[in-house]
């Protein structure tokens, strides 16, 4: 116990800033996040390949006709409907306004913030989800299980244009450092009872997204295995940022291991606002800092944030 309280402990002053001064802290994370954004530099994209942020850890790829999503969650419950433990569901209209058509979708754990719209979007558009075994339970409670893929560890799935890899990974210890929320698999039965607990975080995944000549590689939760991270030399490194001090080490581990090009931070929002109002920063995210400690590992990666729902796409030819 006294090891885990050492390792613990130094993580508080970290926090101390937002505590005491939330306003000025979310103003520094505002500055830095506008500073980083990807408006302010070349777009090193192939032509025709696009890139969204849907907020928290979604994006959406489009290549070549094929749309692919990450971990979705567009119908935002409120923190009184999370904290009230009422269902949280799909809202049908906001998930059709956001995100018009999919092919696929990519889920990298179950927990609400990534999992809620993703029944909804196999219903409306008759999209294959590749995610955990608690992906297909959460599925299954819809009556859409046929439209789940379990995948396989590391191996390859073809998507149209893009070949995809689960990666085995781990959730971050947001429980003041001691455990991830929400832990085990989901196994809810009914729809009506699926609030924000039932959504259990399953087996967790780092994707690995090959197309139109370049890698990304997405990571929901700031943790991971070190030894199964086996993709080199990644270009666009979608970098979930928050939880991030719960993790020891966490950025020179998975830095040097994938090598990236650019660091596309996510999962820095609030998301109990809906995702067409002005964003707000998530608790404690603290983005300023963020970009210190990237800077801190090596110069040689480059940050490039985006606003919420921005699309920067590769310059046509």
């Amino acid at each position: 116990m006294l090891d885990v309280l050492k390792r613990f402990t130094p993580r508080w002053p970290a926090v101390l800033p937002f505590l005491l001064s939330p306003k000025a802290r979310h103003k520094n994370d505002s500055s830095a996040a506008s500073d980083t954004n990807w408006r302010h530099f070349d777009v090193e994209l192939p032509p025709g390949l696009e890139i969204q942020w849907l907020g928290t850890a979604g994006f959406r790829l489009s290549y070549q006709g094929t749309d692919i999503v990450t971990d979705p969650y567009i119908s935002r419950a409120s923190f009184t409907d999370v904290a009230r433990r009422r269902a949280l569901l799909p809202l049908p209209e906001r998930v059709e306004r956001f995100i018009p058509r999919v092919d696929a979708v990519l889920v990298g754990h179950t927990h609400f913030d990534h999992a809620v719209d993703v029944p909804y979007l196999a219903e409306r558009y008759g999209a294959t989800i590749y995610g955990s075994r608690s992906m297909v339970n959460l599925l299954s409670i819809y009556g859409l299980a046929h439209k789940g893929v379990h995948v396989e560890h590391h191996k390859t799935y073809e998507i149209g244009p893009f070949e995809v890899t689960f990666v085995p990974s781990l959730h971050s210890k947001l429980v003041l450092g001691l455990q991830v929320p929400y832990e085990g698999e989901l196994s809810c039965e009914h729809v009506e009872a699926l609030t924000g607990p039932s959504y259990r975080c399953g087996q967790v995944y780092g994707i690995h997204i090959k197309v139109g000549g370049v890698t990304f590689y997405h990571q929901g939760s700031c943790n991971l295995i070190d030894d199964e991270v086996r993709h080199h030399g990644i270009d666009y490194f979608l970098a979930g940022i928050a939880g991030r001090g719960f993790t020891e080490r966490y950025w020179t581990r998975i830095l040097s291991r994938l090598e990236p090009r650019f660091v596309v931070p996510h999962h820095h929002d609030n998301f109990f606002l809906p995702v067409d109002e002005p964003m707000g920063f998530s608790f404690n995210v603290n983005y300023g800092s963020f970009v210190e400690e990237i800077r801190a590992v090596s110069s040689d990666f480059a940050i490039r944030s985006l606003d919420l729902l921005q699309t920067v796409r590769g310059p046509e030819r």
